[in-house]
């Protein structure tokens, strides 16, 4: 009876050994076949990836990581097995992050002509990519205790700004910012105002612009009130007419141009007469003036002038007494 209940008991723990096992593969998804194909994947760093960790494809597993080694270049590989029938896509890549708070990491395959929108990870896969040779390129994300480090150096680097502005905004800074806001409200009211003053003198501006354009219009209108005008009054021939009579004047005009130059032409002609009389006017008007020859004597010399003087008188005496005493001079006889 004995011997019985202890098989019982190790046949319950057996069974509930293998239940365990069971429920653990089930519940991480691993597959014992050993069929599929194995991949190569380049890594600049794997972060908590190590062999045994899942491969998953849209959250599903398709794989497990087999082993991981050092490359050259400063590259880290990491072999892939693929379970068989998984649907890889056309251009696969594989990204390495934390699958969970507890540090679980796992590769996740994605698509290459669909990368995330994350400039890091981008750069990372692409630079893998032209690394070249048959081997996947792959980005490795920063697990939680990074992003919570990152996330305390930024909180105490907000926190350092904040202590330096509230260092800074003192009260007096308080008040010179007091005095700023007052003194841009007076300058926006003066800025009103000058908009206001600029506002009435573009009125007038405008309307004197208006007066200009009536003053303009109202000029426009006389115009073609006196083109009008002018058409009808040479409706009749009166500008033929007009053109006629200016056509006449201009050939008087030439005809006085031709008489004159007929006169010039015959001065040209006696020129020398003229200059040979000019020359002995000049010659007698020199003699005159140096007294010699009979004009010069004449002019010059004051005795003629006196004998001519007392010639004269003499012959008015003489005329008046033959007025007076004319039978003494006339004698008439009839027979």
């Amino acid at each position: 009876m004995k011997r019985r209940d202890e098989l019982i008991v190790g046949f319950t723990i057996l069974i509930a050994l293998a239940i365990v096992v069971a429920g653990a593969f089930w519940l991480s998804q691993t597959q014992l076949r050993s069929g599929g194909f194995f991949q190569s994947v380049r890594f600049r760093t794997v972060g908590g990836l190590g062999a045994g960790s899942p491969v998953v494809l849209r959250g599903v597993r398709v794989g497990r990581v087999r082993q991981i080694r050092i490359a050259e270049s400063e590259w880290v590989e990491t072999d892939l097995q693929i379970y068989e029938g998984a649907p890889v896509p056309e251009r696969p890549a594989v990204i390495a992050a934390s699958a969970s708070l507890f540090g679980e990491w796992q590769a996740q395959i994605i698509d290459l002509n669909n990368p995330p929108d994350d400039p890091i990870v981008r750069r990372e896969l692409f630079d893998a990519l032209e690394a070249g040779g048959d081997v996947w390129p792959g980005a490795t994300l920063p697990d939680i205790g990074q992003l919570t480090a990152q996330g305390a150096r930024i909180a105490t680097d907000i926190a350092t700004v904040s202590s330096r502005i509230q260092t800074a905004f003192d009260s007096q800074t308080v008040q010179d910012m007091q005095r700023s806001i007052r003194d841009f409200g007076q300058m926006a009211d003066t800025l009103t105002r000058f908009t206001e003053q600029q506002t009435v003198v573009f009125g007038e501006v405008s309307s004197n612009i208006k007066q200009g354009s009536d003053v303009v219009t109202a000029a426009v209108l006389s115009l073609e009130r006196a083109m009008a005008r002018l058409d009808s009054a040479t409706a009749g021939g009166e500008l033929d007419s007009i053109f006629a009579s200016v056509q006449g004047a201009t050939q008087h005009v030439r005809d006085a141009v031709g008489s004159f130059l007929t006169l010039v032409q015959l001065a040209e002609e006696n020129q020398a007469s003229f200059v040979s009389v000019l020359v002995g006017a000049d010659s007698v008007m020199t003699r005159m003036q140096n007294m010699t020859g009979t004009l010069g004597l004449l002019v010059g010399d004051s005795t003629l002038y006196n004998e001519a003087a007392s010639t004269v008188a003499e012959l008015r005496a003489l005329l008046a007494d033959i007025k007076a005493n004319p039978r003494k001079y006339f004698k008439f006889s009839v027979f």
